[in-house]
């Protein structure tokens, strides 16, 4: 196994063959724009990883991780356009930079090229990567409609948040790795098993992102600290904070959660003492670990060797070490 830069580099370079101009260019050059936006690359990066933790060269896995990567992407250009975001990377969104109707089409296009990408494969292993993708894009869309639900609702509870970012985010995460794992032709069982190591993991690094929004380095974070009180988004740390806090807690993150001042410092500095003295940051911290931990303990039931289970435990631990 290599380590996660090589991997990087060696999925940047199949992604740059994909990237050629197409005609319409209306269509396709949106497409090559938002693809070549970057970001960590983690979803094919862990397709890549995968195929070699079951003793297949990578390189029969770079299909099925620009698949990956392509409905990653095209589900980021349909959700800027449900939040009508400006920015994606500190870069135009591709609805600000084109317009609505070609984000939509765009979109549309490569979700079915995220498909085609299957055709390179051979009969068993293509159905099986196309019966994965189809439950988990469908999973993807449930997760955002349970999210954009929550918006309006003031009753969410903890078991529906965490089933929320399971579907919206984790899956996607578990299907990366299951993907590489079914090129490897690995037994159905330990297939199952990196598909739940990678969700577990997912679901993990999610909780880890509403942690930091409120409480990671603002040097480091890379995005608008306190985003997600600004926006009045109700993450773990509220939930948390309505199952543990007292009913002046309660009360008190309501009233704030329905203003919008033009000046919110002070409103974050006071939902942030309210998180960390409720015990909801303390409890945050603990939801993290044990689906850390969930990710961690499927790794014993897998048929690898233990110098392997080694790299994809240092892998999670150091993905979950983070202040970004």
């Amino acid at each position: 196994m290599q380590n996660i830069s090589f991997y990087q580099e060696a999925f940047t370079n199949h992604l740059k063959e994909f990237l050629k101009a197409r005609e319409p260019a209306s269509l396709y050059n949106p497409i090559n724009y938002i693809l070549k936006l970057g970001g960590k690359r983690l979803r094919p990066v862990l397709t890549l990883m995968a195929a070699e933790v079951f003793d297949e060269d990578y390189k029969k896995a770079l299909d099925a991780a620009l698949s990956i990567e392509v409905f990653h992407n095209f589900s980021l250009v349909h959700d800027d356009i449900m939040d009508d975001a400006p920015l994606r990377r500190g870069q135009e969104t591709v609805h600000e930079k084109w317009d609505i109707n070609t984000g939509i089409l765009s979109g549309d296009a490569m979700l079915i090229m995220a498909y085609q990408l299957f055709e390179n494969y051979e009969g068993e292993i293509f159905q099986s990567l196309a019966k994965l993708f189809s439950k988990t894009a469908l999973e993807v869309c449930e997760g955002q409609q349970y999210d954009v639900d929550f918006e309006t609702r003031d009753d969410v509870v903890i078991p529906e948040y965490l089933k929320m970012i399971e579907y919206k985010t984790a899956v996607l995460v578990g299907a990366a790795m299951k993907m590489g794992a079914i090129v490897a032709k690995a037994n159905k069982q330990d297939q199952n098993n990196i598909y739940e190591f990678g969700k577990n993991l997912g679901i993990a690094f999610q909780l880890q992102d509403d942690y930091l929004d409120a409480f990671g380095n603002p040097e480091t974070f890379g995005k608008q600290m306190g985003g997600d009180i600004i926006e009045n988004k109700k993450t773990i740390l509220y939930l948390k904070t309505q199952e543990l806090g007292s009913e002046d807690d309660k009360k008190q993150i309501e009233h704030l959660y329905s203003l919008k001042p033009n000046d919110q410092t002070d409103k974050i500095e006071t939902i942030k003492s309210i998180f960390e003295s409720s015990g909801a940051a303390a409890a945050t911290k603990k939801e993290i670990m044990l689906y850390t931990n969930k990710a961690f303990s499927v790794l014993d039931n897998l048929n690898i060797s233990d110098s392997k289970k080694v790299v994809l435990k240092a892998f999670g631990e150091q993905l979950m070490d983070r202040s970004v």
